[in-house]
């Protein structure tokens, strides 16, 4: 395996966004009062986005089915990357843990619709529990395109 990092230094500059500014009812089911995280941290032009669940940010509920409940996760992670000045067309790496491996079909049906171009990278990974009971966690890494 080669690693390759081009212009990576301390010297780049680092945005972090804090747990505390996701939707208060997402903020409360998946980190707690006190998160020990940052939401997403942007290094250059590179976002790395913590992993959210399939969680209403309007209600704090759990999503009814997997199809719902990716919605709620792939949702998540859209408002993170925006958050950031990106789309969903810049994510380079996507890891998905599911708790229900019966949910992939599903998952990827909804998953497809949140791109336009080419997709990215993707791990999809079966897990017996994720915090709150959720169904789907899901993280990323997206790369500021530079015209």
């Amino acid at each position: 395996m080669l690693l390759f990092s081009a212009g990576c230094s301390s010297e780049l500059e680092r945005t972090h966004f804090p747990a505390s500014r996701l939707p208060p009812a997402a903020a409360a089911i998946a980190s707690g009062p006190t998160a020990a995280f940052s939401a997403a941290v942007l290094v250059g032009n590179t976002l790395y986005v913590s992993g959210g669940i399939d969680v209403d940010a309007a209600t704090g509920k759990l999503g009814a089915n997997a199809e719902e409940s990716a919605k709620f996760a792939l949702e998540g992670l859209k408002k993170s990357v925006e958050r950031a000045g990106m789309s969903m067309d810049d994510l380079v790496w996507v890891q998905v843990f599911c708790t229900d491996l019966s949910y992939y079909t599903t998952f990827n049906a909804v998953y497809k619709t949140y791109f336009h171009g080419d997709l990215p990278a993707r791990a999809f990974l079966g897990v017996d529990h994720l915090l709150a009971n959720a169904h789907f966690e899901v993280m990323g890494i997206a790369v500021k395109s530079i015209p």
